[in-house]
């Protein structure tokens, strides 16, 4: 599967939150690339090629050589176009800072999956959990900055960009999580962080899917009972 020299590509799908922050990042970096748009019930031989390991999306190919998960993507992106958007700060020690509250966001990811999934004896509990990560990264990693980095988007508030998809999964968990008065600061980065042209330009369109979602969720309701 040779490819032309600079050739871009990106497998995912548009739904994924994993997807989106890459696109959100090779956006923002003004890098142009070829989306090819993958059904996970029926993948395709390019993305089994490519990510023979995990199976799974987002991948970037980039002159045919594969990156895949999507925070070592984000980080390949950031060092293959450093300008004219930085997405990392330039200091070593504000550097490590933000890699370790990236990895601490997609560890606790099992946490937001676990609300979408709960029955509704769990509503309570899956919900605790979900708020006490929320106050953390809103009163340690935030703080009283208007986004993650200070002033400018970061790859940090990319990867908390799933939280723009929360409201949805509140809507068919029947349960509201991040609201103004519980999280005040992280509820007003989520505002800013909509409003941004690249993000607002590449946000999906999960009203439309809701549907789908509440699909989901009844499905994860009855595989966990």
């Amino acid at each position: 599967m040779e490819e032309a020299p600079n050739k871009l590509r990106l497998y995912g799908t548009e739904a994924s939150p994993f997807v989106r922050r890459v696109i959100w990042a090779l956006k923002l970096k003004g890098v142009d690339y070829d989306f090819v748009q993958e059904d996970l019930s029926n993948k395709s031989p390019a993305l089994l090629h490519y990510n023979p390991i995990h199976q799974k999306v987002p991948v970037l190919v980039h002159a045919g050589k594969p990156i895949t998960e999507s925070a070592v993507i984000l980080e390949y992106i950031e060092e293959a176009w450093p300008d004219p958007t930085p997405l990392l700060p330039k200091d070593p020690y504000e550097r490590a800072m933000a890699r370790f509250w990236i990895a601490y966001g997609d560890q606790k990811h099992h946490v937001f999956h676990s609300f979408l999934a709960c029955s509704e004896e769990g509503k309570e509990k899956a919900a605790k959990d979900l708020l006490e990560i929320l106050k953390i990264v809103q009163d340690e990693a935030l703080g009283d900055h208007k986004f993650f980095g200070g002033d400018t988007l970061s790859l940090v508030d990319l990867c908390y960009g799933w939280l723009t998809s929360l409201k949805y999964v509140e809507r068919v968990v029947g349960v509201q999580v991040l609201e103004p008065m519980t999280l005040p600061r992280l509820h007003r980065w989520m505002q800013d962080f909509k409003e941004e042209r690249v993000i607002k330009e590449n946000l999906p369109d999960l009203e439309a899917k809701l549907p789908e979602l509440e699909i989901l969720r009844n499905h994860l309701v009855s595989t966990n009972n």
